[in-house]
């Protein structure tokens, strides 16, 4: 047993908050991870600041906002010089390993990162894709630049792996050190009917009843989304009793999340990159059972930036001076503390499936959404009244007080993180980063690039 506490980090692509039985849909089945939530600290409003996978991916490990990172488009390497959670955690003893997606190695999704700066200090276990979604032939790499293929469902496997590397003190790991594992699944993102038959036979199409907000829906695609929820479910429960048979829970930090959520045709949108619920809001759970409250709530905003802080004191670190969001390890230990009255929410470079849309800024509190663009206001929700987002109430007289002030809670973090909130390309030419068809370029080839 060590006095620092060990961390288990898992974290889906594309699963949104909307979509746990904890948070109050009836129609997904997620036991295991209800359960979880039932012995945890539930963060209400946790949200992706910039809701894609890759800059989430670097404020994640950074504690630093995509104009920070230089990362707010995907596909983009992050720099070595960055100081990650690993690398802290490493100085303070840790050990670090890291399964499943990667995505912040640059253009060749299907390539091999050797060990070295690239990796980003998780330099002790590595199994490893950049990107892939082929979840039923899905590559990884370990040490060497051999291609290798999980076995089945790639969740399933690379959650077999994990365990096997919780089991295994004094072989790939010490087990008179602490350690910190990062496990990050594929699934939900679509495609959403790539997953085994049993979990798709719980979901008919013609069974679901779409969000109120969704008047087009795809019935198939929703059904496959909550059957990829409910195998990810499964493999939670796998991961908490391996804690619990190996006597290692209460000395464990356990977190679930995800990157950034999914429309699924809410607000007739689709993926990611809006600034919708569906969209930027994601489950975060946080568990140390005997120091943690069970049941707790943090209703406060918490954003990406704010984990890398907030699990670096708990686990007895510092912070390094780099890191740009909040440690809420106080109000997690039950400590009095000041947090956000809001989170960032932004959309840098419309790419992908929402290029040709435009790029906004905006605020997330506990109860409001309000979101600018260039042109001026764009939208303002009260959430409280209005969870489903369906009125827009910019413009309306009753709430221009309560524009005004968001406006202003807006400006002062486009300050903060000095942000001009200039055009896509004005960003694009700085950092010199070019789109193709209105997306970074990227290859899913194996081979290296001379």
């Amino acid at each position: 047993m060590t006095s620092q506490p060990n961390i288990v980090f898992v974290f889906a692509d594309q699963m949104r908050a909307q979509a746990t039985g904890f948070s109050g849909n009836t129609q997904v089945k997620t036991p295991n991870l209800d359960r979880l939530a039932g012995e945890s600290v539930v963060f209400d409003t946790a949200v992706a600041n910039c809701p894609v996978c890759t800059p989430y991916r670097a404020s994640l490990l950074t504690g630093r906002y995509p104009l920070s990172t230089g990362l707010f488009v995907n596909d983009v390497q992050m720099r070595t010089d960055e100081v990650s959670i690993a690398h802290v955690l490493t100085c303070g003893g840790y050990q670090t390993a890291y399964i499943g997606k990667w995505h912040l190695d640059g253009p060749r999704r299907g390539g091999f990162t050797p060990p070295g700066p690239r990796r980003q200090g998780f330099d002790d276990f590595w199994a490893v894709a950049d990107c892939t979604h082929d979840y039923m032939h899905s590559l990884y790499y370990r040490d060497a630049p051999e291609v290798l293929y999980w076995d089945g469902y790639d969740a399933t496997a690379q959650t077999s792996l994990a365990i096997e590397y919780l089991r295994n003190a004094g072989d790939e790991r010490d087990g008179d050190k602490p350690f910190c594992l990062f496990l990050s699944w594929g699934p939900p993102h679509n495609p959403y009917r790539t997953v085994g038959e049993e979990f798709l036979a719980m979901y008919p199409p013609e069974q679901i009843t779409p969000r109120p907000n969704c008047v087009e829906p795809m019935l198939d695609e929703i059904a496959g989304y909550y059957a990829h929820v409910t195998a990810l479910d499964g493999e939670i429960g796998r991961l908490l009793a391996t804690l619990e048979q190996l006597d290692l829970s209460r000395e464990t930090i356990f977190v679930f999340t995800s990157d950034h959520g999914d429309m699924l045709h809410s607000q007739g949108q689709q993926r990611k990159q809006r600034p919708w619920d569906e969209s930027i809001r994601v489950p975060c759970i946080v568990r140390w059972p005997g120091r943690l409250t069970a049941g707790d709530h943090v209703t406060e905003p918490f954003n990406v930036v704010d984990i890398m802080p907030t699990l670096l004191r708990l686990a007895g670190c510092g912070v390094p001076d780099t890191v740009e969001g909040m440690d809420f390890s106080p109000r997690l230990l039950g400590e009095s503390v000041e947090l956000p009255r809001s989170a960032l929410i932004a959309g840098y470079v419309a790419f992908g499936e929402a290029r040709g849309r435009p790029v906004w800024r905006g605020v997330r509190s506990e109860r409001y959404t309000y979101v600018r663009t260039l042109e001026g206001p764009w939208l303002l929700y009260d959430n409280a009244e209005d969870q489903y987002q369906m009125r827009n109430l910019v413009g309306e007289g009753d709430y221009a007080k309560r524009q005004a002030e968001l406006d202003t809670e807006l400006n002062h973090w486009l300050d903060r993180t000095g942000d001009a909130f200039e055009p896509q390309e004005v960003l694009l030419d700085r950092y010199g980063i070019e789109l193709v068809n209105g997306c970074p370029p990227y290859t899913n080839d194996t081979e290296p690039r001379g």
